[in-house]
């Protein structure tokens, strides 16, 4: 693995090298982890890779590494959002594999060209919308395949943060209230775009309507901090989406509820080792992470004995091990890719332009 970004203060990075290496199937050999050599080097002392391989920049780590017999065999992209389209590009057409954090691209224009240029070079490509890691939401996601609701009818989605009800302070909340950096997209690009993954992750089904109202709370902000969506899926249910980082005293309140004609199911990331089952006739089933009964895809991303919890990093790791198995051809898992980067970003993009023009319901179309 070579790493993109992560560098000195950074959250994520730290986060990417982790998970990747939890399982032991992947290992942190190289990285371009800042735009100042200076720094990259820093970093590549914390990380304890060779100093030889932590490099000034993206094309000099591509070109030395494709050199070497033991050369890395993919790049994460964990740096600013404006700076994945193009890395991305570079590792491709290099013929590295990528794992890219989310969003996909900074534009939509750019996720499209991206979805070609993986089609042409034939390289795998995966993006961590981690919340599909959960073993919890992976059986969500296959007791609704199953029919479990019944017909769904109605989906409610909601991503609440409150520390950017103030001023934007530090490297981690300046490059997000930042056009130039975060692309068109503030909070609903930042996580409105992790609610939505999610939505249509769990159920199969697609948005193919919404009405979008966006916000900048905080005055002077130039990009959205408070989302409301309305949602109308391709089956004919209707749905919400709430993604806001104004909501003093929230952390991080990831929630779906999805509600059919036979059964309601409710998880929360914020204890996402219970999966609640309300059933039709008044029941309420508590589902725990680990418990016998779960199904093959929730076993698999589960490591520990039931009352042991897991969380984000466990998850983060499922979507490593997913793509570990795709490099060797074994197939992708549930990996996420470039087809869910393509609707993320056409998500993020209609909502900020609908909204800005006021246009009401509009079609969503990819």
């Amino acid at each position: 693995m070579g790493l993109i970004g992560g560098g000195p203060g950074a959250f994520i990075g730290p986060v990417h090298r982790l998970a990747a290496e939890l399982d032991r199937e992947i290992e942190l050999v190289a990285g371009a982890f800042s735009s100042d050599p200076a720094r990259s080097r820093q970093a590549g002392e914390a990380y304890r890779i060779d100093p030889r391989r932590a490099y000034p920049d993206v094309a000099t780590m591509l070109a030395t590494e494709a050199g070497r017999d033991d050369g890395i065999d993919f790049v994460t992209i964990a740096s600013p959002n404006h700076h994945h389209f193009t890395a991305a590009r570079m590792a491709l057409r290099a013929g590295i594999a990528v794992m890219s954090d989310k969003p996909a691209t900074a534009t939509l224009a750019e996720a499209k060209e991206l979805a070609a240029i993986i089609a042409r070079t034939g390289r795998p490509y995966g993006l961590t919308y981690t919340y599909s890691g959960y073993p919890l939401v992976r059986e969500a996601r296959a007791r609704v395949a199953a029919g479990a609701l019944g017909g769904v009818r109605k989906l409610v989605v909601e991503y609440p943060q409150g520390w950017l009800a103030g001023a934007a302070d530090g490297k981690q909340a300046l490059w997000r209230v930042d056009p130039a950096q975060a692309g068109e997209g503030g909070a609903i690009a930042d996580i409105g775009v992790h609610a939505f993954h999610l939505a249509e992750f769990v159920t199969g089904l697609r948005v193919t309507q919404l009405l979008a109202d966006l916000a900048a709370v905080v005055p002077g902000r130039a990009l959205d901090d408070d989302c409301q969506v309305l949602l109308r899926f391709n089956n004919g249910a209707r749905g919400v989406l709430l993604a806001s980082q104004i909501m003093v005293g929230e952390r991080n309140g990831l929630r779906l509820r999805v509600y059919g004609d036979k059964a309601g199911l409710d998880w929360c990331q914020e204890q996402p080792n219970i999966l609640t089952w309300r059933h039709g006739d008044g029941r309420t089933e508590i589902i725990q992470a680990a418990d016998a009964a779960l199904g093959p895809d929730a076993r698999w991303a589960t490591r520990l004995p039931g009352g042991h919890p897991e969380g984000y990093l466990e998850a983060f790791a499922n979507l490593y091990r997913d793509f570990a198995r795709q490099l060797r051809g074994q197939g992708d898992g549930l990996l996420p890719g470039i087809d869910d980067g393509l609707r993320g970003m056409a998500f993020i993009h209609l909502a900020v332009t609908a909204s800005r023009a006021g246009a009401g319901w509009v079609e969503f179309e990819v």
